[in-house]
């Protein structure tokens, strides 16, 4: 304790000392690349090993309060430099000139529908040939020079090109190409090279954050950390030290050293914050140590303080270490700005300028721009981009660029231009392409690389030490999150339990021949298809290990080898638990050798078919893509196993089906296995009885294939020959061919992974309906419209004659003492403590805070929307309490833009304004009212674009502008709730979206805006401020006022420093209260708060308010209509026809679906039809055409798969947006996507029936009864209830739970109970007493027995050869006359192929279809029975569906006040 108290002390003082002294950068620059270049000593003072002992300096201790990244980067920098040799530095700077990147697709589209995507066809072909490809220049003409350890901020507006421009320098060319004559030199180093070789010495870092949810904020950077610890590190420091303090200093660095315990997470799984997932990539990249660094939009979600803390830490690191970033920053403040050497400006994909960042501005302000006071350097910069915002100087009017070829031009006509040009040109005679410098670099790789790896790898790791690092990775992954496996481990157990209770020791009579071979083939299946799902795991880690390897991590092969190799202790548990209860259960041959051959054969099935699943997944580039041909591959594999259509019978177009098939060739050797060398006792001779007991055993013989006349027992490897055409000499050659066939799918499962990547998006391009194009402005080019002179403000709109139409608003909200309790692992903790405030009409006020702060919750604890946790306080509108109509009164747009993605604008508006805006108004009145939203938010110009999805559809500004709309049209009684409007835009979209907010104030509108990373100009636009601190306590609420004099006064007050002229008071706030990475403060601001006299004002004032308002309150609520109390405006019918229009569009507009289902439906109707085409009435074509029925039934799991996703999205977007806003109620949310479903499934039975029915040749099963007609429209109304369940069910299934994983394995696993007590595998008689109710509760018992009745009924049998009992009857009798007693005992019990024949008398075990119907509990008597009873299971799903919602999903607080008595 004295020991870090003398630690402290002295880190107090070092504090005090130096830590706080910032030098000026310049200076910093030169003495790093003195120290890099001349590998002189930093100082006279011993450096310390900061991996092992920081010396007792805690500024180089990752772990203490008071670490210092600068001190820690000088400190190993004067390390390192003792011995250059060892530790040969590199830097990769770059010059680009002539930088074109063009991409080909289509400059415009439109919406894809069913109908529509059929003339899609010719596209295609055309596309295959290349002539259907248009190609789009992205980048044109780029041209710079960004020297090692110099950072470059690339800025432009959202569709400037930003991105791509990062993508191209870091090498992320996925769908766009280089010009020919584009010329880039990375330090000397070639293109090819520096993207291939040095992958990972050029990385790109996406806006989006992609991480492991289940790992810990530690394990996920240590894995970075330990991917690229290089092998040339400090003595006496390993691997693994290295890699735990590299992490401990980026946590340190970033503010994350709290969360190193805290599982990541994702919006599924509860974890970190968004601001701080976003931080852990910025960590990772940084943990990758390339010296050429692109980030784009790293800063989206960050507060100012963090964000400028990001970019504070890219200047150490590019001043020490050499490193080089090039950062596009959509919402840049001042001081983040000023961080950056140079800057380069994009307009439309052109560059119209490049250069220091210092002089960027006079550079235009010179050409004629005005830079307003207060506007920083970036804004001012992106504000040119866009003709509406940018202001020119008086006397350049006509004399400025207007368009973007006319910004380029000016751009390159300039000395700038021309001295940039000859910066190049030095830069590359200083480094040569090819030249020495390439060496160094090349020396420097190695010296870091593992010892066994390739000096032209861009790995740093070898081989091996890549797969055992993601082994410990995906051991941890398990370690983490062991549910899913424990619950399919439980799951296949009770499924084990099941299976062998079903067939509970079999006899070893011929009796148990078939239920052997059902319980071998369902066994075999269960083994074959365990490893499924692999397919939906490994599609969501897919995008992480792409990451990674762009980081030069490690190769995607090691990650696949490391998953197989994960697996393998699961896989080896389930097999054992699955079989060795199956077997021992069902009484299979008790001998340890054929145990054990039963049990490798499962396994190896079980991981060959493994490696089927992982190959599938790893050759697509979409989920829809793999889980397409999976179902259909399933279905093959499970038809030609062998046991539903023998060998001996499959039809010969089809026999090489089986020949590829693995889990046939397990099957043969299960089969084998149990059969071989066994001798089975008859179940029953023929002919028997009374009158036969005294014949002799020869004139007898078995019922059953491979008996011989005079035995009572049948050989199980004849049954096995002349039934299947096994042998037992196949066993282990068939092991072989398992084996082989697991080598070839791992090897292209591993070459899947290595060269295939996920597809990517088309970039964000204005979708129509076909037909529909978009609607032109009244003026033409945006760009002719006259320019802004300097004196002169923005209207930002041509809305203002059209917001006097919009909905003006009169209450006062107003809360006092608002808390927020919630509990967190059985411990109460407040996340509001005591919040007061008030909102008033034409007011907006800002609601700000650090991150985890609870701006956010307050805004649903405000607007009504949480459902958990207790809330207290006093909230009232006009001084009475909120009502039942609160929520629909309210407008709340949230920080993400949730939209049904297949709707238009215009429809997205329309659907709001018909189910929220009163029922007393019109409907015309309400889609006009839509129209004034549309021009108001400026929209017209894509009021009738499609939605899309983000990164495909409308842009960030566009899709946040609908957001904002969807609110309008709801015509909001009472005020507006804005969370993080801003979030991800860039600043001139900001000022619009501001724009638009100031807008809505001076017409009335009360508003409550949370924000994040405001600039100066942007936080003046608000009258009033809630700032909150950690834990929810306030610490100002108030009045900004001009230059926030009235905030900055109060903070002043109180002991803060003075706010700088020219400081953002946003970032300096968060710096006051100690809440910016890096500062203190002693001052307690929220008692500062709570004791000072601005909260006795506030709290009189909200009294003054409560009192003066609630008469006018009591004569609103005596004076109000009951319809305004009413939870929704709309009535449940206007509701459910509104929903159900727009799902129907939904659904007609997602062709994808559509096709892929009707695809799924067709082909596999088909390929069963065709599989067991025309099946005959042998004994084995009638088991053949109860194996088609059976097969049918099959593709109600996929079913299910395709029509979850699409409900958890819709339900998705209702629970986050549409419920809480009251749109409409969740029961017309139900069952308007239970209806629409209901069509699609129809039309899939009519094209099911048509493939799937004639092919068979059930259809001739009739005409003998002379009811061809009945029949087929009995047998399509089967097919009809099957696809109507198979919907319902669905339903039923994901209704209650929260993602369609869960909601399939659920059906899976009841489904698979349903086809196991159907009566196929088991006929009821055989089934176990305690089972038949089973039998009862299936609705597939009563489904199959009717479709079986209507297929097979009436008909005669006649046998094959292979089919007939052979024996010869007693001397001097015919054959017929020799089986006479028997027949007239038992009939009509089979007949005579040769009744006059006195020898080998040929018996048919079976006459009629009548009689196998009967053995399997079927009787076409019952079949129009069975059909209602399936509507009443289809009534009983969708009430099902109903109920679990309520009772899962729907809140049931307390009612809130209705209208008075």
């Amino acid at each position: 304790m004295e020991a870090r108290g003398r630690e402290d002390s002295i880190c107090s003082e070092e504090t005090a000392r130096d830590l706080d002294n910032r030098k000026a950068n310049d200076d910093i620059r030169d003495l790093a690349r003195k120290l890099t270049r001349q590998s002189t000593h930093i100082s006279t003072l011993e450096p310390h090993n900061p991996f092992i002992n920081p010396g007792g300096d805690c500024s180089l201790d990752p772990s203490s309060p008071h670490f210092n990244a600068k001190a820690w980067m000088k400190n190993l920098l004067a390390l390192q430099s003792r011995d250059p040799e060892r530790y040969p530095r590199r830097t990769a700077g770059f010059a680009f000139r002539n930088l074109n990147v063009h991409g080909f697709g289509k400059p415009t589209d439109y919406q894809k529908d069913v109908a529509n995507s059929l003339l899609e066809v010719g596209n295609i072909f055309r596309a295959i040939s290349g002539t259907g490809k248009h190609r789009i220049q992205i980048l044109r003409d780029f041209a710079g020079v960004v020297n090692d350890g110099e950072m470059l901020v690339v800025l432009g507006r959202p569709g400037s090109g930003c991105s791509t421009f990062l993508k191209t320098i870091a090498g992320e060319m996925n769908g766009i190409y280089l010009g020919d004559d584009s010329y880039i030199n990375y330090q000397g180093i070639p293109v090819k090279q520096m993207h291939n070789q040095f992958r990972g010495e050029a990385i790109y870092t996406a806006e989006t954050d992609v991480h492991f949810p289940q790992l810990t904020v530690g394990e996920t950077l240590t894995f970075a950390a330990r991917a690229r610890a290089p092998s040339n590190r400090i003595p006496g420091v390993t691997r693994e030290q290295y890699a735990n303090h590299m992490r401990d200093v980026v946590m340190a660095s970033f503010g994350l050293s709290h969360t190193i315990n805290t599982s990541v997470g994702s919006d599924l799984i509860r974890g970190i914050s968004g601001g701080e997932r976003k931080r852990v990539s910025i960590a990772e990249a940084a943990l990758s140590q390339a010296p050429l660094q692109c980030w784009d939009n790293s800063t989206r979600g960050l507060d100012s303080a963090n964000a400028l803390e990001f970019c504070k830490t890219l200047r150490l690191s590019t001043d020490y270490m050499g490193a080089t970033a090039c950062v596009a920053i959509y919402q840049a403040s001042q001081s983040a700005y000023d961080y950056f050497d140079k800057v380069t400006v994009l307009y439309e994909g052109r560059q119209i300028y490049f250069g220091r960042t210092d002089e960027a501005k006079k550079f235009f302000i010179d050409m004629g721009f005005f830079c307003p006071e207060r506007q920083t350097d970036a804004d001012f910069l992106t504000s040119l981009t866009s003709p509406v915002e940018h202001v020119i100087r008086p006397g350049f009017e006509g004399k400025t660029p207007r368009t973007p070829a006319e910004f380029e031009t000016a751009w390159k006509s300039s000395a700038a231009y021309a001295k940039l040009m000859q910066d190049i040109d030095e830069y590359d005679a200083r480094y040569p392409v090819g030249g020495e410098s390439v060496n160094k670099f090349i020396e420097s790789r190695k010296a870091q690389q593992a010892k066994t790896q390739r000096v032209k790898s861009p790995y740093t790791l070898s081989v091996r030490q890549q797969i055992k690092l993601c082994v410990h990775r995906g051991f941890q992954r398990l370690r983490r999150d062991m549910s899913l496996s424990l619950s399919a481990l439980i799951g296949n157990f009770i499924m084990a339990l099941i299976l062998g209770s079903l067939f509970y020791n079999l006899n070893d009579t011929t009796e148990s021949f078939y239920r052997r071979g059902a319980l071998l083939f369902f066994a075999v299946l269960m083994s074959a298809f365990a490893s499924s799902l692999e397919i939906l795991t490994l599609y969501a880690q897919r995008p992480i290990v792409e990451k990674h390897s762009r980081y030069a991590l490690y190769h995607p092969f090691a990650e696949a080898i490391a998953s197989m190799l994960c697996d393998l202790p699961y896989k080896l548990l389930n097999s054992i638990t699955f079989n060795l209860t199956i077997y021992f259960l069902s009484n299979l041959r008790r001998t340890p050798k054929a145990y054990f051959i039963f049990w490798l054969f499962s396994l190896v099935t079980t991981l060959t078919m493994s490696m089927v699943f992982r190959t599938i997944a790893s050759y697509s580039r979409t989920l829809a893509q793999a889980l397409a041909p999976a179902a259909v591959i399933i279905l093959g594999f499970v038809i030609y196993t062998g046991f539903a259509i023998p060998t001996r019978t499959m039809l010969g177009w089809s026999r090489w089906m089986n020949y590829i098939n693995p889990v046939g060739y397990a099957f043969e050797s299960l089969m084998v296995n149990e059969f071989h060398n066994r001798q089975f006792q008859c179940a029953g001779l023929i002919p028997s009885g009374e009158q036969y007991d005294h014949y002799p055993l020869e004139n007898k013989v078995c019922g059953t294939v491979g008996s011989i006349a005079g035995s009572t027992r049948v050989d199980g490897d004849l049954y096995l020959r002349l039934s299947f055409e096994y042998e037992y000499g196949h066993l282990w050659r068939n092991l072989g061919i398992l084996f082989a066939f697991m080598v070839f799918f791992m090897f292209t499962y591993i070459l899947g992974t290595e060269y295939i990547s996920e597809s990517k998006s088309k970039g964000e391009v204005l979708l129509f309906r076909k037909g529909h194009k978009a609607t032109k402005r009244k003026s033409a080019d945006i760009e002719a419209s006259p320019p802004l002179t300097a004196g002169e403000k923005s209207s930002g709109s041509s809305s203002q004659g059209v917001s006097a139409s919009i909905q003006k608003q009169t209450s006062i909200f107003q809360w006092k003492d608002v808390c927020y309790d919630i509990k967190i692992k059985k411990e109460e903790r407040r996340i509001l403590d005591h919040v007061d405030g008030w909102v008033k009409p034409g007011t907006c006020t800002a609601l700000m805070g650090v991150s985890g702060a609870g701006k956010t919750t307050l805004l649903d604890v405000l607007a009504t929307r949480v459902t958990m946790g207790v809330v207290s306080g006093e909230m009232l509108v006009d001084g009475q309490p909120r009502d039942t109509s609160f929520q629909r009164k309210t407008g709340y747009i949230m920080q993400q833009d949730i939209h049904s993605a297949t709707t238009t604008v215009r429809e997205a508006l329309n659907f709001s304004a018909i189910l929220r805006q009163p029922a007393s108004v019109p409907r015309a009145e309400k889609i006009a009212y839509v129209d004034e939203v549309i021009k108001l938010l400026e929209m017209e110009d894509y009021a009738d674009a499609v939605v899309g999805v983000p990164g495909e559809g409308l842009n960030v500004e566009q899709r946040k502008r609908l957001t904002i709309g969807v609110e309008l049209a709801a015509k909001p009684q009472l005020l507006l709730f804005l969370d993080e409007p801003t979030s991800g835009l860039d600043s001139q979209t900001s000022w619009s979206i501001l724009n638009l907010i100031d807008t809505l104030t001076k017409h009335g509108q009360a508003i409550l805006c949370t924000i994040h990373q405001p600039s100066a100009m942007l936080f003046q636009r608000f009258d009033r401020l809630l700032f909150l601190a950690s834990g929810g306590k306030t610490v100002y609420f108030g009045d900004v006022g001009d230059r926030a004099s009235i905030l900055s006064s109060y903070f002043e007050r109180n002991g803060a420093p003075k706010l700088p002229a020219d400081a953002n008071p946003a970032e300096w706030m968060l710096e006051v209260i100690g809440a910016a990475p890096g500062s203190t403060t002693e001052i307690d601001w929220p008692e500062v708060w709570r004791n000072s006299r601005e909260i006795t004002a506030v709290h009189a004032h909200l009294d003054e308010l409560k009192a003066s308002l609630s008469e006018k309150g009591q004569n609103q609520e005596t004076n109000k209509n009951p319809e305004d109390y009413h939870e929704f405006a709309a009535p449940f019918s206007v509701q459910l026809w509104e929903c159900l229009a727009r799902i129907f569009s939904q659904y007609w507009r997602s062709p994808t679906y559509i096709y892929s289902k009707t695809a799924l439906c067709a082909l596999s109707a088909l390929f069963i039809g065709f599989s067991f085409f025309k099946a005959g009435t042998s004994l084995q074509g009638l088991q053949n055409q109860m194996f088609a029925v059976f097969m049918l039934m099959t593709i109600f799991g996929n079913l299910c798969q395709q029509i979850m996703p699409n409900f958890t999205a819709a339900r998705a977007l209702y629970e986050a947006r549409e419920r809480p806003s009251k749109s409409y109620s969740w029961k017309a949310f139900m069952m308007a996507n239970i209806i629409v479903e209901l069509p699609w499934n129809a039309l899939m039975a009519v094209i099911m029936f048509v493939c799937w029915y004639f092919p068979i040749g059930l259809y001739e099963n009739a005409v003998a009864q002379h009811q061809v007609s009945e029949r087929s429209v009995l047998m399509f109304l089967l097919i009809l209830t099957l696809m109507l369940f198979a919907s319902t069910f669905s339903h039923m299934m994901i209704a209650g739970v929260e993602v369609a994983e869960t909601g399939a394995n659920l059906a899976n696993l009841l489904f698979m109970l349903c086809l196991i007590f159907c009566g196929v595998l088991a006929t009821k008689d055989a089934m176990p007493r305690f089972w038949i109710f089973l039998y009862h509760v299936s609705p597939f018992s009563y489904l199959v027995s009717a479709m079986l009745s209507t297929g097979l009924s009436g008909n005669d049998i006649v046998c094959d050869p292979v089919e007939l009992l052979r024996f010869n009857p007693i001397a001097n009798q015919t054959c017929e006359q020799y089986l006479a007693p028997f027949r007239a005992t038992y009939p009509p019990k089979g007949y005579l192929v040769n009744p006059s024949a006195t020898e080998d008398c040929g018996f048919c075990s079976s006459a009629k279809t009548d009689s196998f119907l009967l053995s399997i509990g079927s009787d076409y008597n019952d079949a129009w029975r069975n059909f209602g009873l399936m509507w009443v299971y289809i009534v009983f799903n969708v009430a099902g569906a109903v109920f679990i919602y309520w009772l899962v999903r729907v809140p049931k607080g307390a009612k809130a006040k209705g209208p008075p008595a």
